[in-house]
């Protein structure tokens, strides 16, 4: 028999499926998985099973409903001053992670490199390289991530088709300053580069930081696809409805694409969504804060265990080094450990690299869960690090 796709057949099972598997085999709190615990905003819902019952229930418009694409260009007015055109340079999706796909297929070809920063999401290299470009990633080292300037302008070259730009960043919390996007915007420009902007997290920012959208830098308008994503601004990650802005011509590219990957997404749920983008400031910040909350429960919790705890500035996720608990093997190990013994999963930072010399200490816990949640998880890790010591 021939074989079948090279990059997708390499693939194994991944890292969240064999810890998920491992949570429910020993009864542990799952911290491994990013999403909430909730069913998200009533009103929204409500809106979708209204939209459900009035229908239309058909094909809507391959480009997205009209409402929510609407919806989206007065979004990105209102949050951040960007004036877009609904009908040509919005589209909807089903799912960020198919508008990533939309996004890279449509600006990729054979031959191209891609940057990355590690550690990344997992599903940018498969799709880089299944489009027969070259991934090129930059590791962002811990503590503090910040961005190894002389390592990225070495990255840069004339095959540099794009970046891929993901802040807030997942799986740290990392969020890009806006001196940061400037100095990518330079390379870009000097490069003739284009930038794929994963923001689905662009509403989970906490306290002393801002999303500043590569897109609002100058010279960036007509070089950028952005991404959003009502799983993350809703608290609804089952729905799947993704949103891509970007300037017409690109993004006349991308609908070619997405029309033979899903080509509609349900109108019921576009509908709702549309709803929801216009909730007014006091959702948007609550949603924040309320996360911020829950991950400083957790950061307290995990300190408390005897971890040393990394910043995390947005997102679902925190990263916390376990050597202090006296534990000396590898990431994976002690996630596989804590699993079994203190019955919670957390998921291997090292897993969201490619590159040589993934720090192996490193466990990264979401903290988008009720609050007993993370208390009975951070008590759990507490008296197994007791035992550890004793």
């Amino acid at each position: 028999m021939k074989a079948a796709n090279s990059v997708f057949s390499a693939l194994g099972t991944t890292v969240f499926t064999v810890m998920s598997a491992l949570a429910t085999e020993h009864g542990a709190i799952n911290l491994g998985q990013g999403f909430p615990d909730d069913e998200g905003p009533d009103d929204v819902r409500a809106a979708a099973a209204k939209a459900i019952i009035d229908g239309p229930n058909q094909y809507p418009p391959m480009m997205g409903l009209p409402a929510l694409r609407q919806a989206v260009a007065t979004a990105n007015k209102r949050f951040y001053g960007l004036d877009v055109d609904w009908q040509s340079e919005v589209m909807v999706t089903s799912g960020a992670t198919e508008a990533l796909n939309d996004c890279l297929t449509a600006l990729l070809n054979p031959g191209d490199e891609a940057i990355i920063f590690e550690p990344a999401y997992d599903s940018y290299r498969p799709v880089i390289e299944a489009a027969g470009a070259k991934v090129v990633a930059i590791p962002l080292e811990p503590p503090h991530w910040s961005l190894p300037m002389e390592k990225l302008e070495a990255a840069f070259s004339d095959r540099t088709k794009l970046v891929l730009v993901n802040t807030p960043m997942n799986p740290i919390g990392k969020v890009f300053t806006k001196d940061e996007l400037g100095r990518i915007a330079a390379l870009m420009e000097r490069h003739d580069a284009y930038a794929v902007c994963d923001e689905v997290y662009e509403h989970l920012v906490f306290s002393g930081h801002a999303h500043v959208p590569l897109m609002t830098l100058p010279g960036m308008r007509e070089r950028c696809l952005r991404i959003g994503s009502a799983g993350k601004t809703f608290s609804l990650t089952g729905w799947k409805i993704g949103y891509i802005t970007g300037p017409a011509p690109l993004m006349e590219v991308v609908a070619k694409t997405h029309q033979f990957v899903t080509f509609t997404t349900p109108p019921g749920l576009q509908a709702a969504v549309a709803y929801g983008l216009g909730k007014d400031d006091a959702y948007f910040a609550g949603l924040a804060s309320s996360l911020e909350a829950k991950r400083d429960l957790l950061a307290k919790g995990l300190r408390a265990a005897g971890f040393d705890v990394l910043p995390a500035d947005g997102t679902y996720f925190i990263s916390a080094d376990f050597r202090p608990l006296g534990f000396n093997g590898t990431d994976e190990e002690f996630c596989r450990e804590i699993t079994v013994k203190a019955k919670v999963a957390a998921i291997p930072l090292s897993a969201f690299y490619s590159s040589p010399g993934a720090p192996r200490h490193l466990a990264r816990f979401c903290f988008c869960k009720q609050d007993a949640i993370l208390e009975e998880a951070s008590a759990r890790l507490k008296a197994y690090a007791q035992g550890i010591a004793a």
